[in-house]
């Protein structure tokens, strides 16, 4: 895929799901990469997929402000692309039951992480006069029924990271993207202890998906939106969801 030869891509959470089939796929294209998620076992299983020659690992808990600098440092300032998959969700809890420390969480892996990382590469893609950057919303990001209050904030809060970005960065050669999943089958697709009210809010909901989508199905669309083929799509919000949020 165009532009993708061994240009450096960091990928968050890349040890399962739509982080590890992102990385398989820009590997195919091309790039070189460098995996973070806290999951050391994962990551270990991601490298072996794509070769440790084409894949640098590196464990990192995204609550950590201090590891997310890790990250940036790691990449020493030569990060031509950024994909932010990594996430957490919050069980289904409405507002009355979602405490400080769920929100807290939520907020830090799904939006401070983000903005720190791209803060971070930032820098170093002006200089070059270029770079593609990818952020992993959720159909919860359009639509305010379709996860708990902390999940649904935080993935609005990233849709607009994601076009101020765009905008602001535009003018240096910089592209950012995200895409929204819907239900996608991934061990972060299924709620734990879901909250029994926002279960009985999101089922119906839920019902109108169609079917599970997979996650080599999104990062197909990742992977073209950090290639060349892309040139012209920035501050995009893309659903890929099978039209659930277009009903």
């Amino acid at each position: 895929m165009n532009g993708l030869d061994n240009k450096l891509a960091i990928v968050t959470g890349a040890a399962s799901g739509i982080g590890q089939a992102t990385a398989v796929k820009l590997a195919a294209a091309g790039a070189r990469l460098l995996l973070t998620d806290r999951d050391t076992r994962g990551l270990e299983a991601t490298q072996q997929q794509i070769g440790a020659d084409r894949a640098d690992i590196f464990a990192a808990d995204l609550t950590d402000s201090a590891q997310v600098q890790a990250i940036i440092d790691r990449a020493a300032d030569r990060a031509d692309v950024l994909c932010n998959v990594a996430g957490v969700l919050d069980n289904l809890r409405p507002v009355a039951s979602t405490s400080d420390t769920d929100w807290e969480l939520v907020h830090n892996v799904n939006v401070r992480a983000p903005f720190q990382l791209i803060r971070g590469v930032l820098p170093g893609m002006i200089e070059q006069g270029s770079g593609a950057i990818v952020n992993v919303a959720s159909a919860a990001g359009i639509t305010g029924g379709r996860g708990g209050a902390a999940y649904t904030a935080s993935k609005h809060a990233l849709v607009g990271l994601t076009r101020s970005t765009a905008f602001s960065s535009r003018q240096q050669g910089i592209r950012c993207n995200a895409v929204c999943p819907g239900g996608i089958s991934t061990p972060m697709g299924t709620p734990s202890d879901p909250d029994p009210l926002g279960l009985e809010t999101i089922m119906p909901l839920a019902g109108m998906m169609g079917r599970f989508g997979q996650p080599g199905e999104v990062a197909a669309l990742i992977t073209w939106l950090c290639s060349d083929q892309a040139s012209y799509v920035n501050g995009a919000v893309i659903p890929v969801d099978n039209a659930w949020t277009a009903g």
